[in-house]
């Protein structure tokens, strides 16, 4: 026991020289590699960072932000800079808001308008079948019984033997109860009454009669469509004036519209006299042009053009 214990320094004293002798080595390694090195040799650069621009010079952090609505303000045009940076007109963060805030503004909207069309389909049925000789205002009587109506078309030339129509009523019950008028009678044939697939396209409010004496000049328009583009306002006035039914009518405004986007024009014809819109419906099939004419009651007065007056 006492050997081994005499002999336990001197094997720990042999670890630390091994320790030594391996530490020196390693040292001695790096001063060769090194020594190999050429001390004038240039730094290498990477060609991407050699072809970048320069880096722009970044504003302090405590530099003011100019904004143009503090010129000429009350206080001499001192703002806080930090909150009017908020505000900055040009940031892409404001312009990055915005079309977010348009973009579901947008959304929405659609949304509604898909729904409120969803809603109106559902309120409306499809009349096929009718007779000629039945009116709007007759065909909204007889319906009126199942609810409410909201709206009535007639739709199709009026010198076809049948013709269809949209009814839409104010509720879902309405609708549902008209389904049963189907196979009843109006005029001299029985009429098919089914849900309607589509929506009445609704007129623009701001075009619908609001006087008296716009309902009164409604009475006396009629709505022209399928008209050659090649037709002039000329042209329509003396068509009507001259060529439709054995009195001359008189036609006391007319407006003929059309763009570069549909193949054919339509026109708003108002006559003097309520008895000159009732026989110009006779016209409707007539040649105008190259094309036969479609006539129909108009829901909408002529509006007076408005002259603008230019600006010097």
């Amino acid at each position: 026991m006492a050997a081994v214990a005499e002999g336990s320094p001197s094997a720990a004293a042999a670890a630390a020289a091994a320790k030594e002798v391996e530490y020196q080595a390693g040292v001695q390694k790096l001063v060769d590699l090194l020594s190999k090195l050429n001390p004038a040799a240039k730094e290498f650069v990477p060609s991407s960072a050699a072809t970048s621009p320069p880096p722009k010079k970044a504003l302090s952090a405590d530099a003011p932000v100019f904004d143009y609505r503090s010129i000429g303000a009350g206080n001499g045009g001192a703002k806080d800079s930090a909150t009017d940076a908020s505000f900055y007109i040009g940031s892409p963060q404001r312009r990055r808001g915005n079309g977010y805030i348009n973009q579901g503004r947008r959304r929405t909207i659609d949304r509604v308008r898909r729904a409120e069309r969803e809603d109106s389909i559902r309120r409306t049925v499809y009349v096929s079948e009718l007779d000629h000789t039945v009116t709007e205002e007759r065909l909204a009587d007889i319906f009126a019984t199942c609810g409410q109506v909201v709206d009535c078309r007639i739709c199709g030339d009026p010198h076809s033997v049948l013709r269809f129509a949209f009814i839409e009523f104010a509720d879902e019950e309405g609708a549902r109860t008209a389904l049963n008028l189907g196979g009843t009678i109006f005029g001299f044939y029985p009429v098919r009454v089914l849900p309607s697939k589509t929506a009445i396209l609704p007129v623009n409010p701001k075009f619908l009669p609001r006087t008296e004496d716009e309902k009164e000049m409604v009475m006396r328009t009629v709505y022209c469509t399928n008209i050659d583009k090649m037709v002039t306002q000329l042209d329509v006035k003396n068509f009507f004036e001259g060529l439709c039914g054995e009195f001359p009518l008189q036609v006391s405004r007319l407006r003929l519209l059309g763009d570069n986007v549909h193949s054919t024009r339509i026109a708003f014809v108002e006559f003097v006299h309520a008895e000159g819109a009732i026989m110009a419906l006779n016209c409707s099939g007539m040649i105008l042009g190259t094309l036969p004419v479609r006539v129909s009651p108009s829901k909408t007065p002529v509006k007076p053009r408005v002259n603008r007056v230019g600006s010097n």
